[in-house]
């Protein structure tokens, strides 16, 4: 008698988007922006030529402040070389529409996974956990509403899957998306951050630390001692450092200083 087996599920491109400060808008704001976000998602993937696949998307659904849902996995290439962009001018569309309005912010997690029907299973839970990673939500705190909109992440797998093959679509490039460690409950793998027209080059790599408002004034660093070097009391700009893995899979260090080290 032979064994049996089982199916794998289909495998799923995941696509979520989470509006930021959406807990500050009254409930008239909150309405307009649960309606507001599926239309745009619906202008940025028509203009990223997936409309088709977007109208049979599987498990889409509301989260409240945002939306999920699946699609089949041959979106991949222009799900993270043309939606990333297409989404920041639909956004920018909708700020100029209604200038007295709040401006619209998202932060974008793309996935992809063996997924069932329902859309419940790890890689949902993976999608949202990338979508809930602090160095995201930073990013957006930091950034100027009227100037920056979209932030985007996507999982080493989608990285690999679009980049190694050769299939991205549109004319985005690999050094556009930083890698970055994200460590969200007991979730702890390596992702791909993209700020769309942003060139990480120009980033100091502190933008993945919080910032700290609540420090006292007994708590910042004293001057140097007169006749210190004022370079050796404190780093070159830029010198800090970040964790990631590495090309083995194990935990590294950065070290961004003068020489801006790779």
């Amino acid at each position: 008698m032979l064994p049996s087996w089982e199916p794998l599920w289909p495998y799923r491109a995941v696509l979520a988007v989470d509006a930021r400060n959406f807990s500050a808008l009254d409930s008239k704001g909150m309405q307009q922006v649960n309606a507001d976000i599926p239309p745009l998602l619906a202008q940025a993937l028509s203009a990223s030529n997936v409309s088709a696949h977007w109208e049979r998307r599987m498990f889409g659904q509301h989260t409240g402040d945002g939306y999920v849902a699946g699609m089949d996995p041959e979106v991949l290439p222009a799900l993270v070389g043309c939606f990333p962009d297409a989404l920041r001018h639909a956004l920018s569309r909708r700020r100029a529409e209604a200038p007295a309005g709040v401006p619209l912010q998202l932060r974008v997690s793309i996935h992809v996974g063996p997924l069932p029907p329902s859309g419940l299973g790890v890689p949902m839970v993976h999608t949202h956990r990338l979508l809930d990673d602090d160095a995201l939500r930073g990013v957006l705190n930091r950034a100027n509403p009227e100037i920056t909109n979209t932030a985007v992440i996507i999982s080493q797998r989608v990285y690999e899957d679009v980049f190694e093959s050769g299939c991205v679509n549109g004319d985005v490039l690999p050094n556009q998306f930083v890698r970055h460690l994200v460590k969200v409950k007991k979730f702890q793998q390596p992702a791909f951050v993209h700020i769309p027209g942003f060139d990480w080059g120009l980033a100091d790599p502190d933008i993945f630390e919080p910032v700290d408002t609540t420090e006292s004034a007994a708590e910042q660093p004293k001057a140097p001692a007169s006749g210190a070097s004022l370079q050796a009391a404190s780093p070159a700009p830029g010198a800090v450092n970040f964790s990631h893995y590495g090309t083995e899979g194990v935990q590294a260090y950065n070290h961004f200083g003068a020489g801006r080290g790779q």
